[in-house]
């Protein structure tokens, strides 16, 4: 794997054989809510699944700390390097879970449970892992919040942020 001058990875991890799920079953998510030094704006990214804009979250894998996968995640997602500041806590996942039929055999999207972190963003790299497939743009409390109408998990830790509104 090619890393970058900050020696992080250039290409995302990919696949859920190191994927950690709970007693439940649930697929557990890390993810940031990553803001400027004055908290006045938040850093969203394109979704590569669906349209629209998200935080950057994915998979807790079973070699990191939950914190180490919530920034590999601002990494590869969103090509920015963070310092995490506060744990968000759990969130559950609340949108109806749909049939994933991207094989062509239908079956039911797995549960996830979120655990977010707000940070602060130190530096947005110029390459990252996903540039190819992903945007990023800076978003107000109330333009995000918008932006994440269809994902209310997201929107839970976007006000459980020390963000200013």
């Amino acid at each position: 794997m090619a890393a970058s001058g900050s020696n992080r990875p250039m290409e995302s991890r990919t696949g859920r054989v190191k994927q950690r799920y709970n007693n439940k079953g649930e697929r557990l998510v890390a993810g940031v809510v990553p803001l400027s030094a004055d908290k006045s704006y938040v850093l969203m990214i394109q979704s590569t699944r669906r349209k629209g804009w998200v935080l950057p979250k994915g998979g807790w894998e079973l070699d990191e700390e939950c914190t180490e996968a919530a920034a590999r995640e601002a990494w590869e997602e969103a090509g920015i390097l963070v310092t995490i500041d506060y744990d968000l806590g759990d969130i559950e996942e609340t949108s109806p879970r749909k049939k994933n039929s991207s094989s062509g055999k239908s079956k039911q999207k797995e549960a996830a449970l979120y655990r977010f972190y707000e940070a602060t963003v130190n530096s947005e790299e110029i390459e990252w892992p996903e540039k190819e497939k992903r945007e990023r743009r800076w978003f107000t409390f109330a333009e995000a919040f918008e932006q994440l109408k269809d994902r209310p998990e997201l929107q839970t830790a976007l006000q459980r942020s020390t963000m200013r509104r």
